[in-house]
C-alpha cells in the first residue's frame, strides 16, 4: 500500500480514472435498475427462478447467492472500486489558480444547483429535490406494481377458501408490500451516515451534510414499518388470529422478532423530532443507540437472505464504525486551549504532518472527565497546510456538556491536562473556494468557525504559494460585544506572515443587542499549557497516507472473509442437515452465525490494516513527542499568559484594519449580495435556521446569476 514506486503520469491517472467512473456508472444505473425490475412479473416470475437455479450451491444455498449477485455485490463493489478512484484523484489534486469562466453548460447546472426552502425538507438545492422525488417514485412504483400484482389474484372465491372476506385478504397483501417498500428505504438507511464514506464522497457528499438524507430516509422508514406493523395487527385482530403475534417460527418469518425490532425502532424515531432531540439532546443521543437492536431483530425477523438486499449500507456502515472505535480507544495529545470570556474555547492539538484536511472539516471528540459515552462534533479551525503540526477545534458553550468543559478550563484552579478522544476528521475530499471571484462568508453567533479555517487556507494559498485568491467578505452577527472576541481566533497562535499584502479580507462584525461598545472588563484572551502525558499521541490518519487504498482492501478482504467463513459452514454443517430446502435448519441461528461471521471478518481485516498503519506512524509520533517535550512550553506554577503577550507575532493590526463593527443593528444580507457585480460570488452560510433560510431565498431569487450558494449547517 506504501510502495515507493513512481505514480503514473497526471494525464495516465485522469484516463484511468474515466475508465474506472463508467465501470462505477454503469454498475450503478445496473443496481437502480434491479430495484425498478424487483415488483414486476418479468423479475418475479423469470428472472428471480434463473439466477436462483444459476446460483444455487452447497455453500450458500438455494437463494442467497442471487441476493448476493444482484443486492450485495454492486454496492460493495462501487465502495470499493470507488476508492481507487479517490486515491487517484488524491494523488493528482492540485489547487486550480485560473479564474471562474462558466460554460453555458456549467450555466445550467449552476441553476439546478440554486436553492429552494421547502418546509419539512429545509434548505436543498434543486439537484436535491430532483432526487428525492425520484426516490419517492421509486417506493410509489414498488408498492403500485406490488398492490397491482396481488391484487389481481384476490378475488371472492380465493378469499372463500381461505376463510377470509376480500378487505382481510386484501389487507394482508398490502401489510406485507408496505414491509417490502420499506426494505428499500431502510437499503439507503445507512449510506448518509457513515462518515468515511466512498460511496457519498464519489458524489461530491460529505456525511455531515448528508445528515438530512439520513433523516428523511430514516422517518420514511418507520412510516413504512410502522404501517406494515399496525396493518398486520388489524388483520390478526379482523381474522381473530392475535395469537400470530406470539409466534416465533423456527424456519420462516419470525412475528415476535419483527415485533421487537418495530419497538426499538419506535423508541428511537420518538426522540429523533427537533422539538426532543434539541431540548434532550443525551435522550437523543442515547436511544439512537436502538438502531443495533432493530437491525439485529429485523435480521431475525426476515431471514438472512432477504436482509441481505439492505446489508451493503449497513456493512459499510459498521466497517466505518468500527474504524472510529479503534481510533478512539487512543488518548490525543492536547497542547493547548485559548479561553474567550464570551464562553469560547479553542484547544490545539498535536498533529503529524501527514494528517490532511479540507477547510470545514469536523471532528468529533469524547472528554472522559465529563462523560465516557458523549462525543460531540465541532468544526476544525485550523488549516493543514498553514499549521502542518497542529489542529485546532472551537467550542462555543451552548449545551450542558459544552458548560462544563468550558468551566473547567477557564477555573483558577484549572487541570494541567485533559485527557480527550477524538474520531476524525472528516470533510469534503475536495474545495472549490478558489474558483469564485468573491467568497461571502455568512455567519451568526458560533457559525463563524468553519469560516476561520478558509481564512486561514486562503491566507496560506495566497501568502506561502503566491496563489491568486478571492476577496473575502466575512459578514458576521452576534449577540453581545463579548462575542466580538471570536474574530481573535481568525489567525492562529504561530505560523502566519506578517502582513497579508495578496489577501483581500473584509469583515462586517453586526452587535445585534447592543447600541455602543461595552465598558471593556479587560479580559483578554488566555491560553492554557498542558503538560505532555507519554501515552498521549498526535492525531495521525487512522489508516495512513494510502487511507483510501486501505479503506478498499478493508471492505474487499472482509467481505471476503465472511463469505469464505460463512460457505465452510454451510457446506460442511447447515446442508448436511438442511439439504438447501430451509425447513430444517432454524432461521434464526442461520442469520445470528452469518451476524457472527459478519463482525469477524470485519474486524480481522480493520484490525490488520489499522495495526499496520499504527505501527507505520509510530516513528514520527516518537518524534513528534520528543521534540514537544524537549520544548519547555509552560511550567506547573505558570499556566495562564496573556492575551497581548501571546498575540504580539500576530499580525493583528491587519486584522483589525479589516474589521468594521456595527451595534444595534443587523446585517442587510441582500444589499451586499445583490450589490456585488463579480462574475462568480461563492456565498456560504452558517448560523441559525432563520439566517440560513434568509439567504437562501436571496439566492434562490434568480435576481442575480452570479451567486452559487452553500450552507454548512450542524444543527440537525
Amino acid at each position: 500500500m506504501d510502495s515507493a514506486a513512481a505514480p503514473p503520469s497526471h494525464g495516465g491517472r485522469n484516463t484511468v480514472r474515466a475508465a474506472i467512473m463508467a465501470v462505477l456508472v454503469a454498475v450503478f444505473t445496473g443496481y437502480l435498475f434491479m430495484w425498478i425490475m424487483m415488483p414486476t412479473n418479468p423479475y418475479k416470475l423469470t428472472w428471480q427462478p434463473e439466477l436462483r437455479k444459476e446460483t444455487a450451491s452447497t455453500y450458500f444455498g438455494t437463494t442467497q447467492g442471487a441476493t448476493y449477485l444482484v443486492f450485495t455485490f454492486p454496492m460493495l463493489f462501487i465502495a470499493a472500486l470507488g476508492c481507487v478512484y479517490l486515491h487517484l484523484g488524491k494523488k493528482s489534486r492540485e489547487i486550480h489558480t485560473k479564474g471562474y469562466c462558466r460554460s453555458k453548460g456549467e450555466r445550467k447546472m449552476a441553476a439546478w444547483k440554486r436553492p429552494l426552502v421547502i418546509k419539512g425538507l429545509g434548505i436543498v438545492s434543486r439537484i436535491e429535490l430532483a432526487f428525492f422525488l425520484m426516490f419517492m417514485a421509486l417506493l410509489v412504483w414498488n408498492f403500485a406494481n406490488y398492490l397491482s400484482i396481488s391484487f389481481a389474484k384476490i378475488t371472492p372465491m380465493s378469499a372463500a377458501k381461505s376463510g377470509e372476506k376480500v378487505w382481510e385478504a386484501k389487507l394482508d397483501s398490502a401489510a406485507l408490500r408496505l414491509g417490502l417498500v420499506g426494505n428499500i428505504a431502510l437499503a439507503f438507511l445507512f449510506f448518509p451516515v457513515t462518515r468515511g464514506s466512498s460511496v457519498l464522497s464519489l458524489f461530491g457528499l460529505t456525511s455531515e451534510a448528508s445528515v438530512k438524507y439520513h433523516i428523511w430516509l430514516g422517518h420514511i422508514t418507520m412510516t413504512l414499518f410502522t404501517a406494515h406493523g399496525l396493518c398486520y395487527v388489524i388483520y390478526w385482530a379482523a381474522t381473530h388470529e392475535l395469537s400470530e403475534m406470539l409466534k416465533w417460527e423456527k424456519t420462516g418469518i419470525s412475528n415476535v422478532a419483527g415485533e421487537l425490532s418495530l419497538l426499538a425502532g419506535l423508541a428511537l424515531w420518538a426522540t429523533t423530532f427537533p422539538g426532543i432531540r434539541r431540548k434532550m439532546f443525551e435522550l437523543f443521543f442515547y436511544t439512537h443507540h436502538l438502531y443495533i437492536l432493530f437491525m439485529l431483530f429485523f435480521v431475525l425477523h426476515v431471514g438472512i437472505s432477504y436482509a441481505c438486499i439492505m446489508l451493503p449500507g449497513f456493512f459499510l456502515f459498521m466497517i466505518d464504525r468500527y474504524l472510529r472505535f479503534l481510533q478512539s480507544r487512543r488518548g490525543v495529545r492536547l497542547v493547548s486551549a485559548r479561553i474567550l470570556p464570551c464562553q469560547t474555547v479553542e484547544l490545539n492539538f498535536s498533529k503529524s504532518k501527514g494528517l490532511s484536511y479540507s477547510p470545514t472539516s469536523i471532528m468529533f471528540m469524547n472528554v472522559p472527565n465529563i462523560s465516557k459515552l458523549q462525543w460531540h462534533p465541532f468544526t476544525i479551525s485550523s488549516s493543514s497546510n498553514l499549521e502542518s503540526d497542529k489542529l485546532g477545534v472551537i467550542i462555543k458553550v451552548e449545551g450542558k456538556w459544552s458548560d462544563k468543559l468550558y468551566q473547567m478550563l477557564s477555573s483558577p484552579s484549572s487541570v494541567d491536562r485533559l485527557d480527550v478522544s477524538i474520531e476524525g476528521p472528516y470533510g469534503p475530499a475536495s474545495t472549490d473556494f478558489l474558483s469564485h471571484d468573491l467568497l461571502v462568508m455568512v455567519s451568526g453567533g458560533s457559525g463563524i468557525t468553519p469560516f476561520i479555517s478558509i481564512i486561514r487556507e486562503l491566507v496560506y494559498a495566497s501568502e506561502t504559494l503566491k496563489c491568486r485568491t478571492p476577496e473575502i467578505l466575512l459578514i458576521s452577527a452576534f449577540k453581545n460585544s463579548n462575542d466580538l472576541a471570536m474574530l481573535d481566533l481568525i489567525l492562529p497562535v504561530s505560523g502566519v506572515p506578517s502582513k497579508f499584502s495578496n489577501l483581500s479580507l473584509q469583515i462586517e462584525a453586526y452587535v445585534t443587542r447592543e447600541n455602543e461598545p461595552a465598558a471593556q472588563e479587560n479580559k483578554g484572551i488566555r491560553t492554557v499549557w498542558f503538560k505532555p502525558n507519554p501515552s498521549d499521541a498526535p492525531i495521525t490518519p487512522i489508516l495512513g497516507q494510502n487511507s483510501w487504498l486501505w479503506l478498499g482492501a478493508i471492505i474487499s478482504s472482509s467481505f471476503i472473509i465472511y463469505l469464505i467463513f460463512i460457505g465452510i459452514l454451510t457446506r460442511y454443517y447447515i446442508f448436511p442437515i438442511d439439504h438447501n430446502s430451509n425447513k430444517i435448519y432454524s432461521s434464526s441461528s442461520r442469520a445470528v452465525l452469518h451476524i457472527l461471521f459478519i463482525c469477524i471478518g470485519i474486524v480481522i481485516a480493520s484490525t490488520a490494516a489499522f495495526l499496520w498503519n499504527k505501527s507505520r506512524n509510530s516513528k514520527e509520533t516518537m518524534q513528534i513527542q520528543n521534540m514537544e517535550g524537549a520544548t519547555p512550553v509552560a511550567s506547573p506554577n505558570a499556566l495562564y499568559y496573556n492575551a497581548d503577550r501571546e498575540l504580539e507575532s500576530l499580525p493583528q493590526q491587519s486584522i483589525s484594519q479589516c474589521i468594521n463593527v456595527h451595534y444595534g443593528e443587523r446585517p442587510d444580507i441582500k444589499r451586499f449580495l445583490f450589490e456585488r457585480k463579480e462574475s462568480s460570488v461563492g456565498v456560504l452560510v452558517c448560523g441559525p435556521k432563520k439566517m440560513r433560510h434568509e439567504v437562501a431565498n436571496i439566492c434562490s431569487s434568480g435576481l442575480a446569476d452570479n451567486l452559487h450558494f452553500e450552507s454548512i449547517s450542524f444543527s440537525w
